[in-house]
């Protein structure tokens, strides 16, 4: 019995810290924050993409730092792995943000309490059996991961510019 609630607990403190950690990392770092809920905002497929790509660049050495029998290499390897998903959580903010954001807009909550909210769903939705697991966090890992290497790119969306009516007529004469 003592098992169980000793779980329970564990993923209670979990389920507080989450939150917590996001809101932090949102006040902390507005623009970098900002920055990674533009991306996911914008060009959620090509952000998508570049979390992949970042995902099999990351995995690939953690693999083999871990597959070696050398203490210190194994010792390197999980640093990697802590420091990787530590990073994403930029993006995750960034997530988490831009589901706060189009809650506020619905509701007349204020900016933080649409944030708090926005993470605090991502984080239901990822904890459902089977469905969030597979259909949730997964893909909002791997789109975490291009947010944050946007954001920390600084590579922001191209603006899309408007063709003006008077200068696709003088193209067409």
């Amino acid at each position: 019995m003592a098992d169980i609630s000793a779980i329970f607990f564990i993923l209670l403190l979990i389920g507080i810290a989450f939150p917590a950690m996001l809101t932090a990392l949102w006040l902390l770092f507005p623009a970098l924050i900002s920055r990674a809920q533009t991306r996911v905002e914008k060009t959620p497929m090509q952000t998508f993409w570049m979390g992949l790509v970042l995902i099999v660049a990351v995995t690939i050495p953690i693999i083999i730092l871990l597959a070696l029998p050398f203490g210190p290499a194994k010792f390197f390897g999980w640093i990697l792995l802590g420091a990787s998903l530590a990073i994403s959580s930029i993006g995750s903010a960034g997530i988490a943000a831009h589901l706060g954001a189009r809650l506020s807009k619905h509701t007349s909550v204020t900016p933080l309490s649409g944030f708090i909210r926005g993470t605090v769903i991502l984080e239901l939705a990822a904890f459902f059996p089977l469905i969030g697991w597979l259909f949730v966090w997964i893909p909002a890992l791997i789109v975490a991961f291009g947010a944050t290497g946007f954001a920390l790119l600084n590579w922001l969306p191209r603006e899309k510019t408007q063709i003006s009516s008077t200068a696709t007529s003088i193209a067409q004469a």
